[in-house]
């Protein structure tokens, strides 16, 4: 009887505490540090200037590369989201066109005029705002350690790659070469002749 209760009582022990670690590993992230949330908060509003800077450009142009692309912008606003709702950090997303970091509406407001130019000048901008993301996000990585955060910048990364090699092969279908603003023209040149990846 006393051997029964005894195993009786160990087993309710180990339901009680596989409950409590499965309870503890829902909730075990890593802690983000200020410079990690501040990086989070700085990738949305840029992923935002790519997502906004590529509907008004759709708008005006119709073309293929910003009906595409400005989706996969979304995915990767939501992604970042994702991230910040974890970690209970919060967060505003200004309406279309409108940013919190002043060299983000900065930008937005200069590719707006450029972009009416013609097609060309609008394809460009698509480039340069891959190439700058493909650099922030680079830079960004090299002050973050928590590794869910990680993972997401290079799944970007990946993503703005693809872009940028879409854009680039556009140019290049009208005539135009594109000249890398903030990659080396060694990256580039690596990213370009380098296949479509699959991101996760």
């Amino acid at each position: 009887m006393r051997t029964t209760l005894l195993k009786t009582g160990f087993i309710l022990l180990v339901l009680v505490l596989s409950g409590c670690s499965d309870n503890d590993d829902n909730n075990n992230y890593e802690p983000l540090t200020v410079t990690e949330q501040n990086s989070l908060l700085f990738m949305l509003e840029e992923e935002k200037l790519a997502r906004d800077t590529y509907r008004y450009l759709d708008d005006l142009w119709s073309l293929t590369e910003f009906e595409n692309i400005k989706q996969s912008e979304q995915s990767h606003m939501d992604a970042i989201a994702q991230q910040l709702d974890r970690y209970n950090i919060s967060y505003t997303i200004l309406p279309e066109g409108q940013f919190n970091n002043q060299n983000l509406q900065d930008l937005y407001d200069q590719f707006v005029i450029d972009g009416q130019a013609n097609q060309v000048a609008a394809l460009t901008i698509g480039a340069t705002i891959e190439d700058l993301d493909i650099v922030d996000l680079q830079e960004e990585s090299l002050l973050i350690n928590n590794s869910a955060v990680l993972n997401v910048y290079e799944s970007l990364q990946c993503g703005s790659r693809n872009h940028l090699r879409s854009f680039v092969s556009a140019l290049d279908n009208l005539g135009e070469t594109y000249t890398p603003q903030y990659l080396t023209q060694e990256e580039y040149n690596t990213i370009i002749t380098s296949p479509h990846e699959q991101c996760n």
